[in-house]
């Protein structure tokens, strides 16, 4: 399933085609949602907000789409009136004059007026944005310490969404990493420092990966590329301490790390 920072660089390029520009057509696979359609038809796109792992694509008429890729879902760029050869099954279609938008394999989708969608059941449930850049280290050294965090073990709860949105798997093993933290430590023994590197690394790392993954120009990277220290590199040697990388199974998803470093 694609993380946060994946999800923010697709709403980016939704976006950057889509914004502003009055809608031609406008599909919807399900039943439910065909009556939107016409509504729809000449007003615009107005943003694409990514929520942890959703998106959010607000329209001028005050309709917001809810959309959520969970593991099948993919959104495509294309011409007008063009649409590319796949095997999945289109569940949205807004084009413009010039471009088209196209969601295929989703199931989670609904619409409705922004302060319904501002109800939906996942968007109550989840925590802070990872990536929003309102969030502080400060307030994530609080959410660690709070009752609801504070007595769980990080393998299993960076995975969780009510804790920090946007997190998933080979985010949480590079942040322990960053943090030199094991995957049963809980945040209540952690020390003052501890702490404190871990709520740097849950910001730092996710925004380093959504700002230099996958820029490439004449087989430079722009900036500070992200690279994985032990994401996929089981059996190979720790960058850190020279210690051998493993992998095992946590909350029945792959994990890396170094046992001699993340003690």
């Amino acid at each position: 399933m694609p993380e946060g920072p994946e999800i923010r660089r697709a709403a980016d390029q939704l976006a950057a085609v889509m914004i502003g520009q009055p809608l031609t057509t406008v599909w919807f696979a399900f039943p439910q949602l065909k009556h939107y359609q016409a509504e729809l038809i000449g007003g615009t796109i107005t943003s694409i907000q990514p929520r942890g792992k959703a998106l959010l694509t607000h329209f001028s008429t005050g309709l917001t789409m809810y959309s959520h890729n969970q593991l099948y879902g993919v959104w495509k760029i294309a011409w007008a009136g063009e649409t590319p050869q796949t095997k999945r099954d289109l569940r949205v279609r807004l084009e413009t004059a010039e471009r088209a938008i196209l969601l295929y394999s989703a199931s989670d989708i609904t619409l409705a007026p922004r302060s319904e969608i501002e109800q939906h059941p996942f968007l109550q449930r989840i925590g802070p944005d990872v990536l929003d850049s309102a969030v502080t280290e400060q307030q994530v050294e609080q959410r660690l310490l709070s009752a609801a965090f504070c007595k769980r073990q990080l393998g299993g709860m960076l995975l969780d969404q009510s804790f920090l949105a946007g997190l998933g798997n080979y985010l949480r093993a590079e942040i322990l990493w960053q943090a030199q933290l094991a995957p049963a430590h809980k945040p209540q023994d952690l020390s003052l420092d501890q702490r404190h590197k871990l709520a740097q690394a849950l910001l730092e790392i996710p925004r380093i990966s959504y700002h230099t993954r996958g820029q490439v120009d004449g087989g430079h990277h722009h900036g500070t590329v992200f690279s994985f220290k032990v994401f996929h590199r089981s059996g190979e040697p720790c960058l850190r301490c020279g210690g051998m990388i493993e992998k095992i199974s946590l909350s029945s998803r792959p994990f890396y790390w170094c046992p001699l470093c993340q003690k």
